[in-house]
């Protein structure tokens, strides 16, 4: 494997000036810079959010018609699968979900218990179980429907038509038939590497304080501003030494370990906490979601206008759109060898059933503590903060301390392998002419390394607005939508140019032309040069 030196400067300059001049307004305006920025989100996400639900539903009927039609068996490059599928899946979702996941599992089901939907009151039974419900849709298949969709046509571009560039300016260029250095293409990368950081600061800012509240318990230690700093450090060390040494030595090898913590973690809370209720309201949560997903997937609340969908189902699939386009890069790069079917369904599929079977063991061991009267979780949440109501729960835990290590342990490894890929998919954003056999250089990956962890630190020192630019990378997913709706119709004209008169032989992909023979003994026979998905 050989690695690109090349670079992009002048994209990184004027992104990276974007990016500061943004943080330096937020730093010294911050309360002007939060009106400006919950007025745009709120405006946006009302005038547009029709459309954003109707086109995310929309895309997840395409990905069932792609993976059942003939175009489900196109191979994304000639060679087998550059990883096994426990490595592959592992990747996939360890970079798409990060800590944040950990957060949302404790804490999600308490917001719509405390606000539900659909006029349901707060706090009655049908409250409970309507925050299963919806911890599930907002974490299932619509979402990683998107991210799959995002990831198909750069695939696509890299492994299929060989093209270079491993960016979304490459792909947007190819699609278009316009120049790769063109001023639109560098604008479409400033874009995803503003929302990329934007996402990352969601991130960073839920899993930093929770982190250091848990440290902060065990230890004895105060939960200082310089914990926080320690902790943002110590996270850097581990995702740029994993960066450094590359996608198979260093990511693979922590999505793989840290897979099978996460199984422990949550297969532990789920044996020594209340195991058939966390069953049945797993089953119910589930059985709800789907019974009403058309209408959980379209719901406007034109009447009432409470602002639960804007608030919430809105806002994460513009959350999932802010972060598809590094995972597009990331899922693309570790996908060579599979086809398109299998991108798909274990997309849908493996990332769906992981996030069901952790975020529901999570969300109804916290539910029933609460419920219970072990932990007063609600009260904790809106009277201290967060990431105490959080610890507290853990701590009913039995083997609460290794529980509450354990659970750091998981954290930091899931902020590691995100940080790790987007570092990887920024450094080969701005390398151009990246081949499909080329990696951007170590030196070039640890540098996005360092500035990934130095805007946060920067953030956080200067009290800057984190839930400002968290919106602003929100709100910048509505210009990404139309970039990726464009890639999806070049893409499917490139499978329709490509495949549209092939037929299935076997479980290949064959051009008519190049059918293969069957000769007298029932042996196929293949008559053609070329030879396609071999």
């Amino acid at each position: 494997m050989s690695f690109n030196t090349k670079k992009d400067v002048p994209l990184i300059v004027a992104s990276l000036t974007l990016l500061l001049t943004i943080v330096g307004l937020l730093t010294l305006y911050p309360e002007q810079g939060s009106r400006v920025a919950g007025a745009a989100f709120n405006t946006l996400t009302t005038v547009f959010g029709s459309l954003v639900l109707i086109l995310t539903f929309l895309a997840l009927l395409f990905l069932i018609w792609l993976a059942l039609s003939k175009f489900g068996n196109i191979r994304l490059g000639n060679s087998k699968p550059d990883y096994s599928t426990f490595s592959w899946v592992a990747m996939m979702i360890c970079a798409g979900l990060g800590s944040a996941t950990v957060y949302w599992g404790f804490a999600e089901w308490s917001y719509y218990f405390m606000a539900p939907p659909f006029g349901v009151v707060s706090g009655s039974p049908a409250s409970y179980e309507w925050a299963t419900a919806y911890n599930f849709f907002h974490w299932g298949i619509s979402g990683w429907g998107i991210y799959c969709i995002a990831a198909l046509p750069v695939a696509y571009h890299f492994h299929v038509k060989n093209n270079k560039g491993l960016s979304l300016s490459a792909v947007f260029a190819a699609v278009t038939n316009r120049s790769p250095g063109s001023l639109f293409g560098k604008i479409v990368d400033m874009i995803f590497i503003f929302t990329t950081f934007g996402g990352l600061s969601i991130t960073l800012g839920l899993s930093v304080p929770m982190l250091a509240e848990g440290i902060s318990r065990i230890s004895g230690l105060e939960n200082t501003f310089f914990m926080k700093v320690a902790i943002v450090l110590g996270i850097s060390v581990v995702f740029s030494c994993s960066s450094y040494v590359g996608l198979e030595k260093g990511m693979r090898r922590i999505s793989d370990m840290n897979s099978y913590f996460a199984i422990a973690f949550a297969l532990i809370i789920f044996l020594v906490g209340p195991t058939i209720f966390i069953m049945k309201s797993i089953t119910n949560g589930l059985g709800m979601m789907l019974d009403n997903y058309l209408m959980m997937s379209f719901w406007t609340d034109p009447i009432n206008n409470s602002g639960f969908p804007e608030g919430w189902t809105i806002f994460y699939w513009l959350y999932w759109v802010a972060y598809c386009p590094f995972m597009a890069l990331f899922v693309a790069k570790v996908s060579r060898g599979r086809t398109i079917k299998e991108v798909i369904f274990n997309m849908l599929l493996s990332g769906s059933v992981g996030c069901w079977l952790f975020l529901g063991i999570l969300e109804n061991y916290t539910m029933h503590a609460h419920m219970t009267g072990k932990v007063n979780f609600i009260a904790t949440l809106t009277g201290v903060s967060d990431s105490a109501a959080i610890i507290d729960t853990m701590q009913t835990l039995p083997f609460s301390v290794l529980m509450i290590v354990m659970f750091i342990v998981i954290s930091v490894l899931f902020l590691a392998t995100t940080l790790d890929s987007a570092s990887y998919t920024l450094a080969a954003t701005v390398t151009p002419g990246l081949k499909n056999d080329e990696d951007p250089s170590p030196l070039h990956r640890l540098f996005w390394c360092v500035m990934i962890a130095a805007v946060p630190l920067a953030m956080m020192f200067t009290k800057a607005p984190i839930g400002t630019i968290k919106t602003c990378a929100i709100v910048t997913g509505i210009p990404l939508s139309i970039v990726m709706a464009v890639l999806i119709v070049g893409f499917y004209r490139w499978i329709n140019e490509d495949y549209g008169d092939a037929s299935v032989v076997g479980k290949k992909l064959v051009n008519k032309s190049e059918v293969p023979i069957i000769d007298e003994v029932g042996r196929f026979e293949d008559k053609s040069k070329n030879k396609l998905n071999a």
